[in-house]
């Protein structure tokens, strides 16, 4: 694939803050890929590249922008690039750091993405055929939906600390079942928190979950499970929750709900709550370098996900630890953690390679780019997270999942739980 020009741009995100936007241009068109930002952030996440100052309360990206359009646009306009896997390669040694600080992990990722898209249609092929090729995967996998329908932590300006608390229509047959689903325990969720804590309380969060005043960890379940029986959904739909422990963690404790705990108390709350509910997946239950306390809860907990996101970072290394340690079950894949399309595949197929589950996610300060559905479906992973059933930086992941489903026909393969 020929590279005739490359143009960086900035944007805002979900949350109006700026982001980077990327075209490359091919004898096949122009592709563009925008980069998502997180809130509740890792702190071995590769960096992404913020001007600071008073422009934009600091969170201008220009200069990314700049190292697109002068730096990177150099080294790769005019050249030939065979693979992903090259055209990543060359991006990553252009800027020679670990974490990417040099040209930033959004400058980089907007590019990556882009160009995945360019080879695609230089091969002809659906982007996320064109993924399923690139990382060996031959079994294309509509996923399991997990929806965050009640925000809180960094994701909302209510009371809660817990960051999210889902529902995973796993008992759906396929994608289009479970995205109605989803949808109805929505607004029946709605309708529940206006009538019990009245309408004032329907206000969302970052990722478009209801953000009502509630107390501990137990009140949003239980109002979860009482829309889910309202919709119809008793024993279909399943509890996920994102606990964001860092966000809670000081010198060597947990501050939640008003509460302290020792890490051993916590792991108890945890496993009372998975006996007593229907929870199947909790992700970063931890602090991200609280290793001893991972273990432990997988002793603990059997027949739970136990994810890691700021724990793993999306970083094979981090993966590497975890998967010695038997610190968690699951990798939580976001890209712009890691910074190339091609890191991002590396991580899943580690992950796949000692049987753990993947959840590719979205990132608080999301887009309107589509490129975690095909991703997902590409990798075969079998489940995404992309926030509630509600705003359109959200829903357009959705909808493209309907509209692969759709293109696949009979050959469309749902993750199901049987």
């Amino acid at each position: 694939m020929l590279i005739l020009g490359v143009k960086g741009r900035e944007v805002l995100d979900s949350r109006g803050n700026p982001t980077v936007e990327c075209d490359v241009r091919t004898d096949k068109g122009i592709f563009s890929a925008i980069v998502p930002s997180g809130a509740s952030t890792g702190i071995h996440e590769a960096l992404e590249l913020r001007d600071g100052g008073k422009r934009f309360l600091g969170m201008g990206v220009l200069k990314a922008v700049k190292n697109i359009n002068e730096t990177i646009s150099k080294r790769i306009t005019k050249k030939m690039f065979t693979e992903q896997m090259e055209l990543d390669e060359t991006l990553i040694r252009l800027d020679g750091t670990p974490n990417k600080k040099k040209l930033g992990a959004n400058a980089i990722l907007a590019v990556s993405m882009a160009c995945c898209r360019a080879f695609a249609a230089e091969k002809n092929q659906k982007l996320y055929e064109h993924i399923a090729e690139i990382s060996g995967n031959n079994k294309l996998l509509l996923p399991i939906p997990a929806f965050n329908i009640i925000n809180g932590g960094k994701h909302a300006q209510n009371n809660l600390d817990i960051q999210e608390f889902m529902i995973l229509p796993a008992k759906a047959k396929t994608f289009e079942e479970a995205y109605q689903m989803g949808s109805e325990v929505y607004h029946c969720l709605k309708k529940l928190i206006a009538d019990k804590k009245g309408k004032e309380q329907t206000n969302v969060g970052d990722e478009g979950g209801f953000a009502p005043k509630v107390s501990g960890m137990e009140e949003p379940i239980q109002l979860i499970l009482d829309a889910i029986k309202e919709a119809g959904y008793k024993n279909k739909i399943f509890i996920g929750m994102d606990c964001a422990a860092s966000e809670f963690y000081k010198n060597g404790r947990y501050y939640l709900d008003g509460i302290e705990y020792s890490a051993g108390d916590l792991a108890e709350k945890y496993y009372e709550l998975s006996q007593k509910y229907p929870i199947v997946t909790i992700e970063d239950p931890f602090a991200q370098e609280d290793w001893q306390s991972w273990q432990k809860l997988m002793e603990k907990m059997k027949g739970v996900q136990i994810v890691g996101d700021d724990l793993l970072c999306t970083n094979t290394k981090r993966i590497e630890k975890a998967i010695v340690l038997n610190a968690c079950n699951a990798l939580l894949l976001k890209v712009n953690q890691i910074g190339t399309v091609t890191e991002a595949i590396q991580a899943a197929q580690l992950a796949m390679k000692n049987k753990w589950n993947i959840m590719v996610s979205h990132r608080s300060g999301e887009t309107e780019d589509t490129f975690i559905a095909d991703l997902v479906v590409g990798l075969g992973c079998g489940q995404i997270k992309s926030g509630a059933p509600c705003r359109g930086e959200r829903t357009a992941k959705y909808n493209r999942l309907l509209r692969i489903e759709e293109e696949l026909g009979k050959k469309a393969k749902f993750n199901s739980l049987k």
